[in-house]
């Protein structure tokens, strides 16, 4: 038997503690949130907030979180949203389907991970291009991963998801509050006859747009454009995370009793790109359902991003659509041999 009640932290679905014995005087916590919340800032919230429940202080928890969800919000109102996301993706009427994946309710039990970090040499060259251009490197990853998705579905206007992390204000107790302050929603580029430089600059510019709409409903955004429910709009999500090197903190000590067992992420979305910026160097994470291969999906980002610092060069006038069309993908399926 186990049970939950003594971490029960009163918070929505995407993310709940759950407490079983183990042995005599030892029991092991599972700790379950959504796939987009797994950032350092989140994990020390929750260590932080479990120790409050140990100590029998859970009426500390609840006030930020019911400031937070009860504060007018000032911003945006739904109509500007629908215009916004109308001017965008009216005319898409077809999903974008990297791979032909198109199973974006599924519960992540078959997907499966890779890791790669990429060649400092080239780390160096997609900086520095962004720093020539004035926009950020996001974006140049950005435009890199519309290319893939590009290149894998067969199309030239292509819609994925672009992780959001939080508003700038969010609001008293949202240095506390985790989920509420994440969104999803599609990001649209057109690999087509624009020059790839000036490609960089639109996709920097659209990402720009888009936080003026972060706290926007994914379903509003969906709805607004030509392709017709239930299906997808979208199977691909990016996001870009800025990471830093572990340290420890005054949280690490308050559980330092505790020993880490293990963990996994899983998602809905069929395939999903994380871009991990360190600062001085770049990794890739791929998660994606087993029938592909994650390894060759951080192959073709890698490769994408390669063409695209060569043409930013040397050929900055070049037509985007030539710069990904150039690079052929070979089927990323999973074989006995692969």
């Amino acid at each position: 038997m186990h049970s939950r009640k003594p971490f029960s932290t009163g918070y929505p679905w995407y993310m709940w503690l759950d407490s079983r014995p183990w042995a005599i005087g030892r029991g092991f916590v599972l700790r379950y949130f959504d796939n987009s919340l797994g950032d350092r800032t989140t994990l020390e919230v929750i260590h932080a907030e479990v120790q409050a429940m140990l100590d029998g202080r859970e009426h500390e928890l609840i006030v930020p979180l019911l400031q937070l969800v009860t504060e007018p919000r000032v911003g945006v109102d739904a109509k500007a949203h629908e215009e916004f996301f109308r001017s965008w993706l009216a005319d898409i009427d077809e999903p974008t389907l990297p791979f032909g994946l198109s199973e974006v309710r599924g519960e992540g039990y078959r997907v499966h991970e890779a890791h790669r970090r990429l060649p400092q040499a080239l780390n160096a060259r997609l900086r520095s291009q962004a720093r020539r251009l004035g926009v950020s490197l996001a974006s140049l990853c950005h435009l890199a991963w519309g290319q893939v998705v590009a290149r894998s579905s067969g199309r030239e206007q292509v819609v994925f998801g672009k992780v959001l992390f939080g508003p700038v204000d969010g609001g008293a107790g949202g240095d506390r509050t985790m989920g509420l302050l994440i969104n999803t929603l599609p990001l649209r580029l057109d690999l087509d006859e624009t020059a790839v430089e000036a490609s960089l600059r639109i996709t920097h510019v659209r990402l720009a747009a888009l936080l003026a709409h972060e706290q926007a409903p994914l379903a509003l955004a969906q709805r607004c454009s030509g392709v017709a429910a239930p299906a997808p709009l979208f199977s691909s999500l990016l996001s870009y995370r800025h990471n830093t090197p572990p340290v420890v903190s005054a949280v690490d000590e308050v559980l330092s009793g505790l020993e880490w067992l293990g963990g996994e992420e899983r998602t809905k979305y069929p395939l999903t790109l994380a871009v991990e910026d360190f600062g001085e160097a770049l990794g890739l994470t791929a998660r994606v359902v087993a029938v592909i291969s994650p390894d060759r999906v951080c192959g073709y980002m890698q490769r994408a991003l390669e063409r695209l610092a060569d043409a930013l060069e040397h050929a900055p006038n070049t037509p985007v659509r030539e710069t990904w069309t150039s690079c052929r993908l070979k089927s990323a399926r999973t074989s006995s041999r692969s």
